[in-house]
């Protein structure tokens, strides 16, 4: 038994084989046919402000006990800009700044202009719903790593190996506790703390709660990462 964020005990394995997957599903589902409108004007912009495919050319991404999956996500930057980064020699010195900086940029080139405001409003995100109702994401839950990500950031920081193995045991959230704590710029070790927190406090009850300050975390772009 653990004790979640408010106080009341609850079984976290219990919750997150049988509720937490009802509730995902549901969500999932109504959220989606909801923001159905939201969608398609997104996919429009895209295809009018630049070549390409409306969803990412991104990679898969490390899922639960560390099996690969697809993440679906609107495009909101160049073609094969995830290579490009990597592959490419006039991104190099971005490419270093990117996992200097906890593989994250506060300014990349790579996004294009209707990218710049799906990203800060969290709408590229939408998609995942998708991934939810396949069951390869949860609606709330740790953030969806890369492989590579993962691999670079547990040299940097080998004090963590546990607390990734933690967060790996359940599935990985839309939503999560570090995007609506404010403390999206944290590097790696801090953010797969707060991951591994929540996993040791997961409850229906904190995911309610996690969920309800999602809305502002979006609008207030304290979300976006």
């Amino acid at each position: 038994m653990k004790e979640n964020l408010s106080g009341s005990l609850i079984s976290r394995p219990l919750y997150n084989a049988y509720p937490k997957r009802i509730v995902d599903v549901v969500l999932a589902v109504t959220l989606l046919v909801l923001f159905s409108p939201v969608c398609f004007f997104v996919a429009i912009a895209i295809k009018l402000d630049s070549l390409g495919p409306v969803l990412a050319d991104i990679p898969e991404r490390v899922g639960q006990g560390n099996t690969l999956f697809n993440f679906h996500k609107f495009r909101s930057m160049i073609v094969n800009s995830h290579f490009a980064l990597r592959t490419d020699k006039k991104f190099k010195e971005l490419y270093e700044q990117y996992k200097k900086n906890s593989f994250k940029l506060t300014e990349d080139p790579r996004i294009t202009r209707v990218g710049k405001f799906i990203r800060k409003y969290s709408l590229d995100e939408l998609p995942q719903f998708i991934n939810v109702i396949k069951g390869e994401m949860s609606i709330v839950g740790p953030r969806a790593y890369y492989p590579d990500e993962l691999e670079e950031q547990q040299r940097k920081y080998p004090k963590t190996r546990p607390m990734v193995a933690k967060v790996l045991s359940v599935r990985p959230g839309i939503t999560g506790l570090w995007q609506v704590s404010g403390r999206s710029e944290v590097n790696f070790d801090k953010r797969i703390a707060i991951d591994a927190y929540y996993v040791d406090n997961m409850s229906l009850l904190n995911d309610v709660i996690i969920i309800l300050k999602t809305p502002w975390a979006m609008l207030s772009a304290k979300g976006a990462v």
